[in-house]
C-alpha cells in the first residue's frame, strides 16, 4: 500500500502534472468539487434557516399547539370563552415532550388617530407568557410587565408597521375602541401606552397583532380571571409536533380541541416544504455534475499514464494494484476541492449570518434577510457523501486499467 500510495502522490505531484495535458483537466475537476461544495452548503444552510426562521415566527404569536374551544370555528378572535382549570394547565404532565404552555386571549379593536385608523388583534398575555421569541425581534423600548398583584396594565407592545403607519413612537398613548357585539351602540375605548416596540418581518402578523394584559381582554369581554380564549403550547422537538397535537387531544375533553400551526398555517408550510425537494434536487445535481468532471480527469490521466500502467503491470503489479493508485490520485483530488469548497462555502455563510449582506422581500419571504443556519451534522453528512459517491463513480473509469495490455502499453510509449 505504501508502494502504491507513492506513486500516486508522484502521479499528481505539482512537476508532474503541471505541464501535462491533464494539468487543465485536473484543475477544472477540483474547481467542480468546490463549486459542489459551496452550492451544496449554501442551499442546506440557508433554506434549513428559513424553514427555522419562519417556523419561530409563527410560534411567536401561536404557540406549536393551540388548544381552544370546538366552537370557536378556526376565528383569530377568542369568541366563546374556556375555563383555565384544566387538568394540564400549568403543566402538562400527561404528554411527554412539552416544553410550556401559556394562556391567551384575542380580541378585536380600532385604533383611531387625527388622520386615520387601524383595525387590529389585541392579543392579551399573562404572566406566563414566554417571552423569548418577541425579545428577538424588539426594535424599540422593553416588553412589557404584567404580575398578578397589579391588574389591567395599560403597558402595550406594538409592531414597528403599525407604529409608522399611524405615527406613534415609544411611550406614547395609544386609544383603542372595542365593540363587545354587534348589539352595542357605543364602542368602548381604552387607553394604552407604548412601551416596546417590535418588527417580526412577517408582515400578516406586524399588522394584525398588538400585545396586551389578558386581565384588559377579561375585562372587556366581562369574563371572570379563569375564562381565557385559548392555550398555547410549545414543544420540546418540532419534528414531533403533528404526533405531540395528537397526544394532546386524546388528553383534553371533548368541548376542546387542539391544532397544529401546520394545520392552521398549512399553506405556508407546503410552501416551506418544497424547500427540501429543491434543496435534494441542488445536491443531486452537483454531485452528479462533480462526478462527471472527476471520470473526465480520471481517464484522461489513465489514458496519459498508458506506459506507466503497462511498466507497473509488467513488474508484477495486478489490476486492482494499479486501479488503487489512480483512486488514490482521485481522492486526493476530490479532497482538495472539499478543502476549497468548505473553506469558500463556510466563509459565505459565516459573513451572511454575522454581516447580514443578503436581504429579502418580507413581503415574499417573511424575512428581511436570507437567514442562516450552520448545522455542523449537515457539513458533515455533505463532505462524506460528495467523498463517497464520488470515489464510486470513478470506480467505473478506473476499469478501463483491466484492459491495458502492458506489452502494448510499453510499445506505445
Amino acid at each position: 500500500m505504501n508502494f502504491e500510495f507513492f506513486i500516486s502522490k508522484r502521479l499528481i505531484s505539482a512537476k508532474d502534472y503541471k505541464s501535462s495535458i491533464s494539468a487543465p483537466i485536473i484543475k477544472i475537476a477540483v474547481a467542480a468539487i468546490a463549486i459542489g461544495v459551496i452550492m451544496m452548503l449554501v442551499s442546506v444552510a440557508t433554506s434549513t434557516g428559513l424553514q427555522q426562521k419562519i417556523r419561530d415566527k409563527i410560534a411567536a404569536f401561536n404557540g406549536h399547539i393551540t388548544i381552544g374551544n370546538l366552537n370557536n370555528n378556526n376565528s383569530q378572535i377568542s369568541i366563546k370563552p374556556i375555563s383555565s382549570q384544566q387538568d394540564f394547565y400549568p403543566d402538562f404532565d400527561e404528554v411527554e415532550g412539552i416544553d410550556h404552555i401559556q394562556v391567551v386571549a384575542t380580541k378585536y379593536g380600532v385604533i383611531r388617530t387625527e388622520t386615520d385608523f387601524e383595525g387590529i388583534v389585541v392579543k392579551g398575555v399573562g404572566v406566563d407568557y414566554r417571552w423569548d421569541y418577541l425579545k428577538e425581534y424588539l426594535v424599540e423600548g422593553r416588553i412589557p410587565t404584567y404580575t398578578k398583584e397589579k391588574k389591567y396594565s395599560k403597558e402595550i407592545l406594538l409592531s414597528a408597521y403599525m407604529a409608522n403607519r399611524l405615527g406613534f413612537e415609544l411611550n406614547d398613548q395609544v386609544v383603542i375602541y372595542f365593540l363587545n357585539d354587534a348589539n352595542q351602540e357605543r364602542a368602548r375605548l381604552t387607553a394604552f401606552e407604548i412601551v416596546g416596540i417590535y418588527d417580526s418581518g412577517f408582515q400578516e402578523f406586524d399588522e394584525t397583532f398588538l400585545i396586551a394584559d389578558i386581565t384588559q381582554v377579561q375585562r372587556l369581554n366581562k369574563w371572570g380571571e379563569d375564562q381565557i380564549g385559548n392555550f398555547e403550547v410549545f414543544v420540546d422537538d418540532f419534528n414531533q409536533i403533528e404526533e405531540k397535537g395528537g397526544e394532546v387531544n386524546e388528553h383534553i375533553n371533548t368541548f376542546l380541541e387542539a391544532k397544529t400551526i401546520q394545520q392552521s398555517y398549512n399553506s405556508i408550510f407546503e410552501w416551506l416544504s418544497l424547500f427540501d425537494f429543491n434543496v435534494a434536487l441542488i445536491i443531486g445535481i452537483m454531485i452528479i455534475v462533480s462526478g462527471i468532471n472527476m471520470i473526465t480527469a480520471l481517464l484522461v490521466l489513465i489514458l496519459e499514464r498508458t506506459p506507466m500502467i503497462g511498466m507497473l503491470k509488467a513488474l508484477g503489479s495486478n489490476d486492482w494494484s494499479v486501479r488503487k493508485i489512480f483512486l488514490y490520485n482521485g481522492a486526493y483530488l476530490i479532497i482538495k476541492g472539499l478543502f476549497w469548497g468548505n473553506l469558500i462555502g463556510l466563509g459565505l455563510l459565516f459573513l451572511q449570518k454575522y454581516g447580514k449582506i443578503m436581504k429579502l422581500n418580507p413581503e415574499t419571504y417573511y424575512v428581511t434577510e436570507a437567514p442562516v443556519n450552520i448545522n455542523w451534522e449537515y457539513v458533515l453528512l455533505i463532505n462524506i457523501g460528495t467523498l463517497a459517491l464520488c470515489l464510486l463513480m470513478l470506480l467505473v473509469p478506473s476499469y478501463l486499467i483491466t484492459r491495458i495490455n502492458p506489452s502494448r502499453a510499453i510499445k506505445f510509449e
